[in-house]
């Protein structure tokens, strides 16, 4: 927290630290949303400028990862709607997002029932289950009502266990 507020006062070396500190979390979550290394790197970029630019406007030293993470989806969403593009599945991203499930087959199918989902309810299932955030701080990160959150994650989780059904997954 210290850091945080040297950084907002001016110290580079404090905000460097910081977000060298956080930038495999960055990388990871811009990379679920785009798939593919080099535009989950132009978005880590992005989003250093980003919050050195907006350093001084973080109410909360506290909540520097969230408010990290919250810009990181910004950047990411507002680059899909940039580039329009279809995003194809790459086995790269199996070493993106952490899994205890050791069989690469299943892990390959977990990323692609994750994939059809729609981008919120896909951003709420990695905050909550590969992020470990609170309800109550993804519709703060979110900016969408705590029962919002809620309702899209277990809409969600519906959807995975059709999935799930459908290519009888423990077979």
């Amino acid at each position: 927290m210290n850091l945080v507020k040297k950084a907002q006062k001016g110290s580079d070396k404090a905000f460097l630290k910081l977000f060298q500190a956080y930038e495999a979390d960055i990388y990871r979550m811009a990379f679920i949303y785009v798939k593919n290394q080099e535009d989950a790197l132009d978005i880590v970029q992005e989003v250093a400028f980003k919050s050195f630019d907006k350093i001084t406007t973080l109410k909360e030293p506290a909540y520097f990862k969230t408010w990290l993470i919250k810009i990181t989806i910004s950047c990411a969403l507002n680059y899909l709607k940039r580039h329009q593009k279809v995003v194809p599945m790459k086995t790269e991203m199996l070493d993106v997002v952490p899994t205890t499930v050791k069989d690469p087959t299943i892990s390959i199918l977990l990323y692609q029932m994750l994939n059809e989902l729609s981008d919120e309810e896909k951003g709420i299932v990695i905050l909550k289950y590969y992020e470990g955030y609170s309800f109550k701080e993804i519709s703060e990160l979110l900016h969408i009502p705590l029962g919002t959150a809620k309702s899209v994650l277990y809409r969600a989780l519906q959807k995975l266990r059709l999935q799930v059904e459908e290519v009888d997954f423990y077979e």
